[in-house]
């Protein structure tokens, strides 16, 4: 069984973004109003695979501006950036590049 995660980029009615974490593998949605909250409910949910995700899948629904999609993928590049220091070795896998 792959454990797959969905993570959609969606707004509210104040075009504040967040995102919808969602389990495939039992339906369980979380919502995460940044990325902190992302990656606490990352490792919460994933708890029940022994730390181990498969894939997490993004999506982002129609009404996401390019705007909002770099700002988060700008996030996600500092916060990746910060780990790979910490850690002294990079997140990326040297046969995926």
């Amino acid at each position: 069984m792959s454990v797959i995660f969905e993570a959609t980029i969606k707004v509210d009615n104040t075009n504040s973004w967040f995102i919808e974490l969602k389990d495939t593998v039992d339906g369980r949605v979380e919502l995460c109003e940044d990325l902190d909250v992302f990656e606490v409910k990352m490792l919460e949910l994933s708890q029940d695979y022994g730390g181990n995700v498969d894939e997490v899948k993004w999506l982002k629904d129609d009404n996401v501006s390019p705007i909002i999609i770099d700002e988060i993928r700008i996030k996600m590049a500092q916060t990746k950036a910060k780990i790979e220091e910490e850690r002294g070795e990079s997140l990326t896998p040297k046969d995926s590049l």
